[in-house]
């Protein structure tokens, strides 16, 4: 695992949510970093659905340096080089290409590839990662499968998304083997399109409570280590 991979995943053991952006108009898109910065969420995984989402990623890389911003729904090398052109700080995809994971890696882009089978776990333990996405989680069989898949993988993570909402996703940050989980509750497109950002900031400033809650006899071994100010983008 490569140094870059390394700090975004403990990254993501610090914040456990993903936020699950799609953004029709790149104009949005530093107006919404702020918001989910103002409520104490530096991540943003902004997917790549639309035309304006390259536009979007960009613009909060460079107006927004300290948002850990990536990009999702990244579906082959051509996505995954102007993901990184565009500074996102991870990739995210939702199956496994080995080309696209290859790229990031042989480029230093921490990726996240997609999961569903045990077969698709396994190739993806062949290209050296271990934290991988699960989707679409809801589907597969919720807290129940992430249980069965700690037997015989024991040692690989996951960051399950596809139907985590602000109703669950406590449950599966009870999972040992969850580091975080991805989702669109807080900020959803609609909300976005609206430019409702106060709204947003409020409802992420809720989830960041309630994981603090979860994680706070925890939180003591991040308390004077510097490890929010090393994960920083530089």
């Amino acid at each position: 695992m490569n140094v870059q991979q390394s700090m975004m995943t403990q990254a993501l053991r610090r914040w456990r949510i993903i936020p699950v952006i799609v953004i029709e108009d790149a104009k949005n898109a530093v107006p919404l970093a702020t918001a989910l910065m103002a409520g104490g969420l530096p991540i943003a995984e902004i997917t790549l659905r639309t035309p304006g989402a390259l536009d979007a990623l960009q613009r909060i890389t460079q107006e927004q340096p300290e948002m850990f911003a990536g990009a999702g729904t990244v579906l082959n090398v051509r996505q995954a080089e102007q993901a990184r052109r565009a500074g996102a700080h991870f990739v995210i995809s939702p199956g496994l290409n080995r080309a696209v994971v290859d790229y990031c890696l042989e480029h230093d882009v921490p990726v996240y590839p997609g999961v569903a089978t045990a077969s698709e776990i396994e190739a993806a333990l062949e290209t050296g990662l271990d934290l991988l996405k699960l989707w679409p989680i809801e589907t597969l069989g919720g807290v129940a499968y992430l249980k069965f898949l700690s037997g015989p993988f024991v040692g690989v993570q996951f960051n399950p998304s596809g139907g985590v909402t602000g109703a669950n996703f406590e449950s599966y940050l009870a999972c040992k083997n969850v580091v975080a989980v991805g989702g669109s509750w807080m900020a959803p497109q609609e909300m976005i399109s609206a430019r409702q950002f106060e709204r947003i900031r409020t409802n992420v400033r809720d989830v960041v409570m309630r994981v603090a809650a979860l994680s706070a006899p925890k939180k003591r071994q991040y308390e004077g280590s510097g490890i929010q100010e090393a994960m920083r983008p530089r």
